[in-house]
C-alpha cells in the first residue's frame, strides 16, 4: 500500500508544473487582452514590443519548469551565437531554450499544424502573437502564410521563425508513419532516412522566399534526448511533456548548424532537394548518436559539447509574478468568476476567431 502511494506520488510530479502553466493562462490572456484594447490606436510596432515582453514573461515561467525544476542538462555542440532574425527547425521547448539564452524569447514565432489552433486560449493567442497555422498537401494556403509573414515584417518585428518540416514528431511506436515517409522518399528518388521523417518543403520555401530580405540566416537545429534507447538498443519515442516534467530526460543534446541564405536555392524544386540533403545530414548525426558501434561515441554530437545552465534569475521572477497574480484573482469571488469566464468565453471567442480568420 505504502509502495503504491509512493509510486503514485512519484508519477504525479508533473501535476504542479502543469497546473501552474495551465492555471495562469487566463490571467495571462486577460493581461494581453487589456493591452490589445489599449494599443488599438497605437502603431503596430509598439503593440508588438509589449506583446513580445508579455510572451517572454509567460514562456520564462514555462522554462522554469522545463529546465530549473527538472534539472535537465542542456548540452550544445557546434553552437554559435544566433543572429537577430533566424528561421529554425526544432522542437518548441528547445526553441525557447535557445531564444532565452539570446535574450530573444519574446521574438519566437511558430509555423504550426492547423489543428493546434483549436487549443483553448493558446491556439487563438499563438495566432495573435504572429504564429502561422498551415494545412498539409493540397490544402496548404500559400497566400495566407505570406500575408501573415508580411504583416510581421511591416511592423518590423524581430523574429525567430520556427518551422517543423517533418510536420509531425518521429515516433518509433507508429511504424506506419515512418514506412509511409520512407516510401514517399523512395518514390521521389530521395534518400531513405532512418531517424527522421521525409521533410515537406512548402512552408519552408514560402517562409524563406517571403522573408529573404528580412532574415539574417537559417539555423538547422538537431535535437536528441538522452535515455531514449531501450535495452535492446532500439530508439524510443522522445519524452512527452509529462515525462519531461517527471524528470525522465536527464540531458538534451543540441547540434546547431548556421546556413547562409546565399547557400539556399530559391526555386522550390531545388530547395526541396536541398532540404532533404539537410535532413540526410541530421539523420547521419542521429545514427551516430544512437547507433555508433563505439560506445564512447554514443550520446554525443560531433565537436566539443558545452553544458549550459539556465539561471533562476531568468525564470523565477516570471513564475512568482504570474503565480501571484493568479492566486490574487482566485482569492476573491469576483476574481474567480472572471477567471472561469475567461476560460469559457476566451475559448469560445478564440475558436470563432480562428475559424474565420487565419
Amino acid at each position: 500500500m505504502l509502495l503504491s502511494l509512493v509510486l503514485h506520488t512519484y508519477s504525479m510530479r508533473y501535476v504542479l508544473p502543469a497546473a501552474l502553466m495551465m492555471g495562469t493562462a487566463p490571467t495571462y490572456v486577460l493581461a494581453w487582452g487589456a493591452w490589445r484594447l489599449l494599443s488599438a490606436l497605437l502603431p503596430a510596432r509598439l503593440y508588438r514590443q509589449v506583446d513580445d515582453r508579455l510572451y517572454t514573461i509567460y514562456q520564462s515561467m514555462v522554462l522554469f519548469f522545463f529546465e530549473n525544476y527538472t534539472g535537465v542538462q542542456v548540452s550544445w555542440a557546434a553552437g554559435r551565437r544566433l543572429p537577430r532574425f533566424a528561421s529554425r527547425r526544432v522542437d518548441w521547448i528547445i526553441a525557447d531554450m535557445l531564444a532565452i539564452r539570446q535574450n530573444a524569447l519574446g521574438h519566437v514565432r511558430y509555423v504550426l499544424k492547423d489543428g493546434l489552433k483549436w487549443l483553448p486560449l493558446y491556439g487563438w493567442y499563438f495566432s495573435q502573437h504572429g504564429g502561422v497555422y498551415v494545412k498539409r498537401s493540397a490544402k496548404f494556403n500559400e497566400k495566407e502564410m505570406r500575408e501573415k509573414l508580411r504583416a510581421q515584417m511591416k511592423a518590423e518585428t524581430p523574429m525567430y521563425l520556427v518551422i517543423f518540416p517533418e510536420g509531425t514528431r518521429y515516433n518509433p511506436e507508429i511504424p506506419k508513419v515512418i514506412a509511409d515517409s520512407q516510401s514517399f522518399a523512395e518514390k521521389e528518388g530521395l534518400a531513405i532516412l532512418k531517424h527522421v521523417l521525409t521533410p515537406r518543403v512548402k512552408a519552408t520555401h514560402v517562409a524563406i522566399d517571403t522573408m529573404k530580405d528580412y532574415l539574417d540566416a537559417v539555423y538547422d537545429v538537431t535535437v536528441a534526448y538522452e535515455g531514449t534507447v531501450d535495452h535492446k538498443g532500439q530508439r524510443k519515442l522522445a519524452p512527452s511533456m509529462t515525462e519531461f516534467l517527471c524528470k525522465e530526460c536527464p540531458r538534451v543534446h543540441i547540434f546547431i548548424d548556421r546556413i547562409e541564405l546565399k547557400d539556399i536555392p530559391e526555386e522550390q524544386v531545388y530547395m526541396r532537394r536541398w532540404l532533404h540533403e539537410r535532413f540526410e545530414i541530421k539523420d547521419k548525426l542521429l545514427i551516430e548518436f544512437y547507433d555508433a558501434k563505439d560506445s564512447k561515441r554514443r550520446n554525443k554530437f560531433p565537436g566539443k559539447s558545452v553544458h549550459s545552465k539556465l539561471s533562476l534569475k531568468k525564470t523565477l521572477p516570471s513564475l512568482l509574478f504570474l503565480g501571484g497574480l493568479t492566486a490574487s484573482m482566485l482569492l476573491t469571488e469576483s476574481g474567480r468568476k472572471l477567471y472561469v469566464k475567461t476560460w469559457i468565453y476566451g475559448t469560445l471567442i478564440g475558436c470563432l476567431w480562428v475559424s474565420v480568420k487565419p
